[in-house]
């Protein structure tokens, strides 16, 4: 099993599939969300999320993950929270002795598309295409979960 994820704070995508690339499955993929106000304290969000994480990753007990890594943001208040939040989830994944691979977005697009520079929505396109979906998943931070977790399927 295979876990993509997209780090965040507020929201945090992730992906569980198994299978290979040319014939992936999907076991559970979503968003796990926390109050995005200046009055939640960072602390008590990065611990709910990590409670949360660590409930599907004791039920789904990936062997690897597939995480993106940090990229230029135009806040730097936004950077450190994503970063506490990414800094929190490797230590999840490294406690349980999870192989972990970080992945730009450049890269993914890159693996998905053939293109660094392409459209969200043609990445989005191509993950509904790969899993046979019916729509697009949703919320963005989802679709961007399936997408990396696909890229560590063999």
């Amino acid at each position: 099993m295979t876990v993509g994820i997209d780090p965040g704070t507020a929201t945090v995508g992730y992906a569980f599939v198994g299978g290979n690339q040319k014939n992936p499955t999907i076991a559970d993929f979503g968003v796990l969300r926390t109050l995005a106000t200046e009055k939640e304290f960072m602390p008590l969000r990065l611990l709910e999320i990590a409670k949360d994480l660590e409930s599907l990753l004791d039920q789904f007990k990936p062997t690897k993950a597939i995480i993106e890594d940090l990229f230029f943001f135009k806040n730097a208040k936004t950077v450190i929270s994503v970063a506490q939040s990414r800094g929190m989830i490797l230590y999840l994944l490294a406690k349980r002795n999870v192989e972990i691979i970080s992945v730009t977005p450049l890269q993914v697009k890159q693996a998905l598309c053939g293109y660094g520079r392409a459209e969200k929505k043609q990445v989005q396109e191509m993950v509904r295409r790969i899993y046979s979906l019916q729509e697009v998943p949703k919320p963005d931070d989802a679709a961007d979960s399936l997408a990396m977790a696909w890229m560590g399927l063999v």
